[in-house]
């Protein structure tokens, strides 16, 4: 058995069933004879997009995996396994490395020590007989606490080696940790003392199934629930209770409830400053549980630090909290400022959410489309920039996992393959990514792989011609010139690739071009819509 085949068998018994890639990387073939489907891209940040959403939907269970070339290969990757890593997604990476005498020789890129800042874990299989321990430790990693990539530099030479007739390996053991009692305790005091707690949730309550116990303890206290964009979908935004989720959009009513709040319970989320997430106001008392100690006091400064899985975590405050407490607090009154405050926020959107222009108002084309699509069966995701703003503080989700947010980091392009590994991971849903004309110049050509690889999403485009959201920053050198223009025909550009396509200019063509789309994704073929809109610069940012 040489290296790579027994890596492939490592991969089998791990439960890997789909193995993202790009050539050349001997892995590649030796998944395939041992079951594993390769789904090669266009290019390597799609690919590891894509591992990512199948790593998500799933929440790990069906852990997603790229593989790709030395050298180049491993170049392009960066940007792809860096979006992962400040996601905390648990990808397996595994770049082909020079031979181990040209390893470090300069010029020759050597992933084990340049990918070592974007990783949870990274090091590279220097020996054959190594393969099993190696493969361990980067199943550990990506199994057992935050997540993020772990990288396995895979030497030419290396996979080439014989390492006998089988290999020793068992899939890893995974467990998860609780928070100390007494401040579980602590918690639960300030929790019910508090005159207006609310409680924002993070992508933690996602990766630990934290649903049943998030909306318990919400009705419990009647506290209002925001999320992050990582976390949307966590909360039933339907529910009288939801505030909505935050990113650099918000809707009125979270910013108006975090601000009036005397306690934050932070419950599987970072607190991590960002330009793309939304802001806590200063002053208040926070509770701060998330899985990683290192997060505490990083950008939100906490009175309580509960360490642990969210699912835990919300079991044990559930319990303390209802033992301090005679009944479960009548929510009347909150419920009833939160849809009072939301009422007089969307006065100032609905003209735009229903507005009969030529060219399109982006944010009809999202509108209609809420109202057109089975929310609850459809997964959507933005890209970076105006789609995210323009969709996150309106769409409301009311079943978990529906919503793949992101905003650490925000490179464009990134909705694409996110959208594509959503229908590799839950094939009977509905799933969407809406992306700018910005965003498809980055990763456009794999809506072929979508073609190829028969996984039939629909694409909104909003198409303005421009980067919009830059024509205040670079106005000069618009005007003197045309830096900010951008074109291209996008619809029959993904008829060339194998999809359908059409371009919508009027109001009255949105939903009937939307339901359109939808057909054709029932019948298997991915479906790209480019709405002509023009060049929107406002946003819900309160």
């Amino acid at each position: 058995m040489k290296t790579s085949e027994a890596i492939a068998e490592i991969l089998r018994r791990e439960g890997i069933d789909t193995l993202f890639a790009y050539p050349r990387n001997a892995v590649i073939e030796d998944a395939a004879k041992a079951g594993i489907r390769p789904i090669i891209v266009r290019q390597e940040r799609t690919g590891l997009h894509m591992a990512d959403a199948l790593s998500r939907m799933t929440r790990g269970r069906r852990l997603g995996a790229f593989a790709m070339q030395h050298g180049p290969g491993t170049e392009n990757a960066y940007g792809g396994v860096a979006q992962a890593f400040s996601e905390s997604v648990p990808i397996l990476v595994m770049p082909m490395g020079y031979a181990r005498r040209l390893a470090h020789v300069p010029g020759n890129y050597n992933a084990a020590r340049s990918m070592l800042d974007i990783s949870k874990s990274c090091e590279a299989l220097n020996l054959a007989s190594e393969v099993a321990p190696v493969l361990r430790r980067a199943f550990t990693a990506l199994r057992n606490g935050r997540g993020g990539p772990a990288i396995v530099e895979l030497p030419w030479d290396v996979l080439a080696e014989d390492v006998g007739d089988d290999v020793d390996y068992r899939p890893v053991a995974t467990s998860r940790c609780a928070p100390d009692p007494q401040s579980i305790d602590e918690a639960a005091r300030l929790l019910v003392e508090a005159k207006r707690p609310v409680i924002h949730a993070g992508q933690g309550v996602h990766w630990a199934e934290a649903y049943s116990e998030l909306k318990q303890l919400a009705e419990l206290l009647a506290a209002p629930v925001s999320t992050s964009l990582e976390g949307k979908s966590a909360f039933d935004e339907t529910h009288p209770l939801s505030i909505g989720s935050g990113g650099a959009a918000i809707p009125g009513q979270l910013r108006h409830f975090l601000d009036r709040s005397d306690v934050i319970l932070g419950i599987g989320c970072s607190f991590a400053e960002t330009a793309f997430g939304v802001s806590m106001p200063q002053g208040k008392c926070v509770i701060h549980a998330t899985l990683d100690p290192r997060d505490f006091n990083r950008g939100v400064e906490c009175t309580v630090a509960l360490a642990g899985d969210a699912k835990l975590t919300l079991a044990a405050l559930v319990q303390a909290v209802r033992s301090r407490l005679a009944a479960t607090r009548d929510a009347t009154e909150v419920a009833a400022e939160i849809a009072d405050v939301e009422t007089q926020w969307m006065k100032d959107w609905l003209p735009l959410l229903e507005a009969e222009d030529a060219p399109l108002s982006p944010y009809r084309v999202l509108w209609d489309l809420q109202h057109t699509v089975d929310v609850a069966n459809t997964i959507i995701t933005h890209d970076a920039g105006s789609p995210r703003d323009q969709l996150s503080p309106f769409w409301k989700c009311t079943q978990p996992l529906t919503y793949i947010g992101w905003g650490k980091s925000t490179q464009l392009g990134y909705g694409l393959g996110l959208a594509m590994g959503a229908k590799l991971a839950c094939p009977d849903k509905l799933c969407i990514n809406v992306w700018g004309d910005a965003a498809i110049g980055f990763t456009g050509m794999d809506f072929e792989t979508a073609a190829r690889e028969r996984l039939p999403i629909l694409s909104i485009l909003l198409n303005n011609s421009a980067m919009a959201i830059e024509l205040d920053v670079m106005p000069e050198a618009t005007e003197r010139f045309r830096v900010t223009d951008i074109s291209g025909d996008y619809a029959a550009f993904a008829q060339s690739l194998g999809g359908y396509g059409e371009r919508i200019e009027k109001p009255e063509d949105i939903i009937p071009a939307i339901r359109r789309g939808i057909a054709a994704v029932k019948s298997g073929t991915p479906a790209l819509l480019e709405f002509i809109t023009g060049k929107e610069k406002r946003a819900s940012r309160i």
